[in-house]
């Protein structure tokens, strides 16, 4: 079997393990959130992360939510409660959201579609779309689409990737292990990422990046 398929395989299996035995439960979206509470808390969210959810390009890039999987974007804000994911603002705004807002918040962004903001490098957007497709096998990087879909919207726990701002990949991807995966007793999901992040060059992001800023 040739080695992409080799991690492909053992991503999947990884995937499952992580998930049956870590307890992860997304909570379904319920109508005991009260519509004035749930639209304070919208209001809020789009003051960084843009007023359709499609981020922000500033010093600090606020990441695409519009369209983003329910399932990882809870389990991400659940991980910034629970420091697997470090992010002091974040940690502050996750942590006062009860299961039910949280459920009503991700269903809000998942049905968002505004058009992506773009910005990356036009000169390496089919560079990216190889790598995206095909992976680096040399690198022991596997295609992209395997685990996020050919399309790049994700798929349950994998996140959309599609019209992510391109500076938010490139901050993410380099700094993977600094963000993710902080509490190593309760790995999730993000562990897969680690070794892929650290076998693509600052080239290979650049193009990854600014391929995935041109899908709607």
């Amino acid at each position: 079997m040739p080695l992409t398929n080799l991690r492909i395989a053992f991503l999947a299996w990884f995937i499952v393990g992580v998930t049956t035995s870590s307890g992860w439960a997304v909570e379904p979206a319920t109508s005991t959130v009260l519509p004035k509470g749930f639209q304070a808390k919208v209001e809020y969210c789009k003051t960084c992360h843009g007023s359709m959810g499609q981020g922000y390009r500033g010093a600090t890039p606020m990441p695409r939510l519009a369209g983003q999987q329910t399932e990882y974007f809870q389990n991400q804000l659940k991980a910034f409660t629970e420091r697997r994911r470090e992010n002091k603002f974040m940690y502050n705004v996750a942590h006062v959201l009860s299961p039910e807002m949280l459920a009503a918040l991700a269903s809000h962004f998942n049905g968002l579609n505004p058009k992506p903001l773009g910005g990356g490098s036009t000169d390496l957007v089919a560079e990216g779309k190889t790598i995206f497709v095909d992976g680096l096998p040399k690198a022991e990087v596997p295609p992209c689409a395997s685990c996020h879909g050919d399309d790049a919207k994700g798929n349950g726990l994998f996140p959309r990737l599609a019209g992510q701002l391109p500076d938010y990949v490139r901050k993410n991807l380099t700094n993977w292990s600094k963000d993710r995966g902080q509490d190593l007793k309760n790995p999730d999901n993000s562990a897969i990422m680690a070794p892929i992040a650290h076998n693509l060059n600052e080239h290979q992001v650049a193009a990854v990046a600014a391929y995935l800023s041109t899908i709607e």
